[in-house]
């Protein structure tokens, strides 16, 4: 059975996912996109009487999409457009063509996704996820997302400052934030959230901050100590020094987060919520790409064999013409 792995060939939870894959008898190639058009070719066709071919990579060592049975929508790069490419027009007319093969190629596989690009598309935005958790029963901060500095101020006095965090709909290497606790400097400059939206929420109160990772039917909570690290708001900025243990739900919530992931239609996510001191648990955000490494490392949960048989599992249900890998999983 084959899988494509949508990745940087340095990604470890790649590598980890490509391991447990060849463990139960399967076979899993990295593919990384930004390698597309500049050292890798994309060849799509389509003949008149039903024949079909799709292949990309590099001559000889091209992916046979055709014979894909499942894909891991890991963190798939984008297409690098040629520096012999000046003009910015142009350089934007290249970069939204080669945009527009591969999204049409990846619509177009018959292919077992985790995730399907489209809903993994949706569920990255945290406007909607919000919804959706609220709409699946769990307890969500309260939240502004505004551009208004009148709002902001509204939601801050109502909250008081001291309980209030605020956060970035995304992050990059070179612009990565963290989540912050609202500090009193900070009040004279919310006439610049005109300038882009932010979220605001009522900051949790916590005994410790979960790390919930669901692959299919499988789940995997983590407590993380966050409130015994030097920054309590956010677990991220001081990792290496927050204990991490396996942990349980209640029952309730657990099965909550799996109607959140069925309304999401996703396969794969990672949740992050809190546990308040009263016991009640909190939902922060899903990322349908999260970081799980980490978490099987401190606790032994089989993280990746748990998505190397989702993935293989899948195809094997479609096909039935793969009986060793079915009978290796089973």
């Amino acid at each position: 059975m084959s899988v494509l792995v949508l990745a940087t060939e340095a990604d470890p939870h790649a590598r980890a996912v490509a391991d447990a894959i060849a463990a139960l008898g399967g076979r899993a190639r990295i593919l990384d996109l930004s390698r597309f058009p500049q050292r890798a070719s994309l060849t799509i066709r389509y003949d008149c009487c039903g024949g079909r071919a799709y292949a990309l990579g590099d001559g000889d060592d091209a992916v046979d999409l055709s014979a894909v049975e499942a894909v891991w929508w890991r963190r798939p790069q984008q297409p690098e457009v040629s520096d012999e490419i000046i003009d910015p027009t142009r350089r934007l007319f290249a970069a939204n063509e080669a945009h527009e093969a591969l999204a049409g190629l990846w619509f177009s596989l018959d292919a077992r996704w985790i995730n399907d690009p489209a809903k993994d598309h949706v569920a990255h935005r945290k406007v909607k996820q919000l919804r959706v958790a609220q709409e699946a029963g769990l307890r969500i901060p309260d939240t502004l997302i505004t551009s208004d500095p009148a709002a902001a101020r509204l939601f801050i006095d109502r909250h008081g400052y001291r309980d209030v965090i605020y956060k970035s709909f995304s992050a990059f290497e070179t612009e990565w934030r963290e989540t912050r606790l609202l500090r009193p400097e900070e009040l004279q400059l919310l006439d610049y959230v005109r300038y882009a939206p932010v979220i605001f929420q009522e900051y949790v109160d916590a005994v410790h901050d979960l790390r919930i990772t669901i692959v299919g039917d499988e789940i995997f909570p983590a407590a993380i100590h966050s409130q015994e690290t030097e920054y309590p708001v956010d677990f991220r900025m001081d990792m290496h020094n927050a204990a991490i243990e396996e942990a349980v739900l209640p029952a309730g919530v657990a099965d909550r987060l799996r109607d959140l992931m069925r309304r999401l239609g996703l396969v794969y996510g990672a949740i992050d919520m809190r546990r308040r001191p009263d016991g009640e648990h909190v939902f922060l955000e899903i990322n349908p790409a999260g970081q799980w490494l980490f978490v099987e490392q401190a606790t032994g949960q089989p993280i990746a064999a748990a998505l190397a048989r989702e993935l293989l599992v899948g195809g094997a249900r479609r096909g039935a013409s793969e009986p060793a890998v079915a009978a290796r999983i089973a």
